[in-house]
């Protein structure tokens, strides 16, 4: 009774309100922006991303802008990626892939926004941890004076958190499991060895690892997808031509596909785009809040860096692999990660499926600790900058890992209803914080573009705009 009544709010939430809102807000947002981090300043946007991926940055911050925005890919890069599309194809056919696209090119203003308020709210805490960091408890407080909800949320995130990842330990355990044989029992001790020692060296350690681990895994994945395109090349202007098409008239049922409205490729596509790119979520919010940065702006160019290679790159690479191998249709009872599974071992045979395996992984491990990373920052909001948030942060190391590694098979069904009910709520949480803010984000904005870049140009070493201390000493709320 309970999972039906969260499968029923989630359904609902993440219906046509949910679409309506983000779409509606990535649009406004754009507008503002002058589409700036959608296809104005493209080029911009590359060289401040992808062009400074070995730079250690400008400013002042703990981690380089490239290492927070692996750490914050670690979460969008996973298996929504592969499983979200396929499910997106499956219920809303080829066309859903179009209206996907359009969800990331709108979601890259709402992404950089998260990512201005992360900056411009962010504390430094130097006593128990020497780090800056914010959260959405952080903004809260810090920038609209919730204290009581901050400390509400902090406490939900922090004890939900843990809950949400068990199906990622799922995933890691039924792929290689299916892939290579390997008892789930083993897969799950060292998937809790590998995520603790990760988690037990804090941010630096994450984002170091997390920098590597992600690229590396997302450019093998690209290439094997990009395999696919170049065995079935002849027919990859078809596939794209299906795409457009579908996207704006119904899809007949053909062979195992029951076929798709527009309304269908619709709903699917932009929203599990947003799912998978997380624009909206907050969890931006979180991850770039480390960036070293001159300005909070330039930092927000990654909402274009990471909605582009999640949303438009690797989200594309399992949409035609599922399409070319022509899966969708072919294997009717099949769907989520398994049936990109499938068009793998269809291209590749037996290879296609181990490789599948390995990522399907590895980007559940990753998405793990991109995930401990966000919900650890609620716990320093709680205990504050104190010797207590020092012993409590340990404490949650285990209590984090422990439902990954004790409950990993149990009912996917309710995690997930769990989880789409609680990125509902992250989201209505982050464009309250959008919209009420929004004077600031523009402020920043402005300055940026107005002040701080055309006195660069000039040849001018304008001063940086950097945040993150606070006139009272964080003691925090427990």
């Amino acid at each position: 009774m309970l999972l039906q009544i969260i499968t029923a709010i989630s359904d609902f939430l993440w219906g046509t309100p949910m679409t309506v809102a983000l779409v509606g807000t990535g649009l406004y947002l754009g507008i503002r922006f002058g589409f700036r981090y959608n296809f104005r300043k493209v080029g911009f946007n590359f060289r401040n991303t992808f062009g400074k991926m070995f730079q250690k940055g400008e400013g002042t911050g703990t981690v380089s802008g490239f290492a927070a925005a692996c750490t914050a890919m670690a979460n969008t890069i996973g298996v929504g990626n592969i499983g979200g599309v396929a499910t997106a194809i499956v219920s809303g056919g080829p066309g859903a892939v179009f209206w996907m696209w359009v969800s990331g090119l709108l979601g890259m203003s709402t992404k950089a926004c998260e990512i201005i308020l992360g900056q411009r709210y962010r504390v430094k805490y130097s006593e128990s941890m020497d780090e800056y960091m914010c959260d959405r408890s952080f903004v809260m407080k810090n920038a609209l004076g919730w204290k009581k909800g901050a400390v509400v949320l902090s406490v939900a995130c922090f004890v939900l958190g843990p809950w949400t990842c068990c199906v990622q330990t799922e995933s890691v355990t039924s792929s290689l499991q299916e892939g290579f044989g390997i008892d789930p029992l083993i897969s799950v001790i060292v998937l809790g060895v590998t995520c603790f020692l990760t988690i037990a060296g804090g941010l630096k350690r994450i984002s170091s690892i997390m920098e590597k681990v992600v690229p590396i895994m997302a450019l093998f994945y690209i290439l094997g997808g990009l395999g696919i395109l170049i065995m079935n090349w002849s027919i990859v202007p078809s596939a794209f031509g299906l795409i457009f098409k579908s996207a704006f008239t119904p899809m007949a049922g053909v062979g195992g596909f029951a076929g798709a409205t527009v309304r269908d490729a619709i709903r699917y596509g932009i929203a599990r785009g947003l799912y998978s790119n997380d624009a909206g979520t907050g969890y931006g919010i979180i991850a770039h809040a480390s960036a070293k940065t001159d300005h909070p702006v330039r930092q927000a160019s990654w909402g274009w860096g990471e909605v582009f290679l999640d949303t438009i790159v690797v989200c594309s690479v399992t949409a035609l692999s599922l399409i070319l191998t022509n899966a969708y249709i072919d294997y009717p009872d099949v769907d989520s990660a398994q049936l990109t599974t499938v068009a793998f071992k269809v291209a590749y045979g037996k290879f296609g499926g181990w490789f599948m395996a390995i990522a399907i992984a590895i980007f559940a491990w990753t998405t793990i600790i991109g995930m401990y990373y966000s919900c650890e920052k609620s716990v320093n909001y709680a205990f504050g900058d104190t010797k207590a948030n020092r012993r409590a942060t340990w404490v949650y190391m285990v209590y984090y890992m422990l439902p990954c590694v004790l409950f990993y098979n149990i009912e996917a069904d309710t995690l997930w209803a769990m989880t789409d009910l609680l990125s509902a709520i992250y989201v209505i949480i982050t464009l309250l914080f959008i919209y009420s803010k929004q004077r600031e984000i523009f402020r920043l904005f402005h300055d940026f573009w107005d002040r701080f870049v055309p006195a660069q140009e000039r040849g001018e070493n304008p001063e940086p705009v950097v945040y993150g201390t606070v006139d009272e000493k964080a003691k925090g709320e427990f």
